[in-house]
């Protein structure tokens, strides 16, 4: 998965940036894009790797990247420049600034850059949608994909963004190669005060809901986002999360075994990239699915709802085109009797067809011929 980090000067993207990499990139530079590939934290692939021992073990993994914009001035939009590199993501990070910044006349109105760089990407892609379809008028074009780019353009006239436009009235098929940017998942980052950080915990936790962290959803143990950025959220499809990124940052530099100690001190659960995965994942229906054949326990992520024969092809295109079945085992029963041995002897071994849709902890085994 591909995240462009983006947001107004000031909002203090490049310090989330380092937060979710941990990297030490210096504010306020300018020029190219900065990237960084962070592993997917996931315990399951860590007890399959105890339980193989393979030769190698690959996570799951998401590109940040750090999209300069406007730097050095108070221009409340985004470069022409930033956005064709807004155009290479798949999905979006909107880092909002809820904090004072002394070197900004003015005060922190995180639902105003929202609703701006909502405006903006809606000018962006009507600009395109109409462009193209001044195109297809020229050469006669009629057919389904004329009508899908006329619906982008109802929605669009009408300030929706293209990813809240039901599937049933958009072929998103036809749409591939376009890079229409408000069809782009969206997830808001309201960047708050450090100070704030100490509050983000009630004062006491249930201990039964710190045991099943992952279950939670994203945002259970932040401040709630302000009442006007919900309602501006849910409107445009998006998702949102809080965090410091300055604390957040000060955290991913230490060492695995410090950072677990600072993050109870100051009271948060977690760091702010579980956070951010777990409300991406969630935002665009992701799962993870899992090989441990040969050398290597590897982790796949596709959508929720992927049959078997799709799911194969993210392995290798020839698993897709001649996939004959997929011999599956949840992680959790695997675990539950430890070995693969005791799952066939038990009976819980499943041989499925090209149709099965693919569950999120699913390890997969997949007979294919070409």
């Amino acid at each position: 998965m591909k995240v462009g980090l983006v947001g107004f000067p000031g909002s203090g993207k490049t310090t989330v940036f380092n937060a979710m990499t941990g990297q030490d990139v210096p504010v306020g530079y300018g020029g190219e894009v900065r990237r960084a590939v962070v592993d997917v934290p996931d315990r399951r692939v860590e007890w399959l790797s105890t339980l193989y021992r393979p030769n190698k073990t690959t996570f799951a993994s998401i590109v940040f990247c750090d999209i300069p914009g406007e730097h050095g001035s108070e221009q409340r939009g985004l470069s022409t420049a930033a956005l064709q590199q807004v155009r290479d993501q798949e999905a979006l990070c909107l880092v909002l600034r809820g904090f004072d910044n002394p070197a900004l006349e003015h005060a922190p109105d995180p639902a105003a850059e929202l609703e701006a760089f909502h405006a903006e990407c809606v000018l962006a892609d009507l600009v395109f949608v109409e462009r193209w379809l001044e195109r297809a008028r020229k050469e006669a074009k009629r057919g389904l994909e004329v009508a899908a780019f006329e619906r982008m353009r109802e929605a669009l006239e009408s300030e929706q963004p293209l990813r809240v436009v039901p599937e049933s009235e958009l072929d998103r098929s036809l749409l591939r190669g376009y890079s229409l940017v408000t069809d782009a998942p969206l997830l808001a980052v309201l960047n708050r005060e450090e100070a704030d950080a100490e509050e983000a915990l009630p004062d006491e936790l249930d201990d039964a809901l710190l045991s099943d962290l992952d279950a939670a959803p994203p945002g259970d143990f932040d401040d709630a986002l302000p009442g006007e950025l919900q309602e501006a959220l849910a409107r445009m499809g998006a998702g949102g999360m809080t965090l410091s990124a300055s604390l957040e940052a000060e955290i991913a530099m230490l060492e695995p075994a410090d950072q677990q100690e600072f993050l109870s001190d100051m009271g948060l659960a977690e760091p702010a990239l579980d956070r951010f995965i777990r409300a991406a994942y969630q935002l665009q229906d992701l799962i993870s699915f899992f090989t441990v054949a040969g050398p290597e326990v590897r982790a796949w992520t596709i959508r929720a709802g992927t049959d078997a024969r799709r799911a194969a092809g993210k392995i290798h295109s020839d698993m897709e085109r001649g996939f004959i079945r997929a011999e599956v085992i949840p992680c959790d029963v695997l675990e539950e009797y430890g070995s693969e041995q005791a799952v066939k002897s038990a009976g819980r071994l499943r041989v499925e067809g090209r149709d099965y849709v693919v569950q999120d902890g699913d390890i997969l085994r997949v007979l294919f011929n070409v």
